[in-house]
């Protein structure tokens, strides 16, 4: 278990310092499947280093994600944060604040792509608790932006990460983007 801990650490620190959020915030580029996938990345890819003010989920740009989905500061935001990316790249659809509601059957996927969304399911609360984009899949991992998250990985964190999440570890994904040829919703 310890060890687990210290190489998840280790990921974690190299995750972080690929990301940029030691020096700059540089974007990754991996070459997503279309153009729509891009978009929504590159949207995402720009808030990575947004911060909460107080750490009380607050903050010009949390309270821009919050309001995108009319709520004030001061509620959880990670569902707010991948409506207000989709809205962002044009996209009507997911609008909520609740993060179970990203995930309807009929957006279910079972082969995750980038721009997907993906939930983490929380035993405690008997339901997703989390939520956050498909950056990419790498063999076992996913690599994500998220919102609402810290350097460990918690629904209740502080800013917007690029994390490395063990595929085991993510209950669901859903597809939101529009089939190729189909314009924005």
């Amino acid at each position: 278990m310890a060890t687990d801990r210290v190489v998840l650490g280790i990921i974690c620190l190299i995750a972080v310092n690929s990301s940029g959020l030691f020096g700059g915030g540089a974007l990754m580029k991996f070459g997503a499947e279309n153009p729509k996938q891009n978009t929504v990345l590159s949207i995402a890819q720009h808030e990575l280093g947004v911060r909460e003010q107080t750490g009380k989920n607050d903050g010009k740009r949390v309270e821009e994600y919050l309001c995108y989905v009319g709520l004030p500061k001061g509620n959880p935001w990670c569902a707010a944060f991948v409506s207000w990316v989709y809205g962002q790249a044009g996209y009507k659809q997911p609008r909520t604040a609740w993060s179970p509601a990203l995930f309807p059957k009929e957006k279910i996927s079972l082969n995750p792509k980038s721009a997907d969304v993906f939930g983490i399911y929380f035993p405690s609360l008997k339901r997703i608790a989390h939520c956050g984009l498909v950056e990419k899949t790498q063999k076992k991992w996913i690599i994500t932006i998220e919102g609402n998250t810290n350097l460990a990985g918690s629904n209740e964190g502080g800013g917007v990460y690029r994390k490395w999440r063990h595929r085991k570890t993510i209950a669901v994904f859903a597809h939101w983007l529009p089939e190729k040829g189909a314009d924005h919703e």
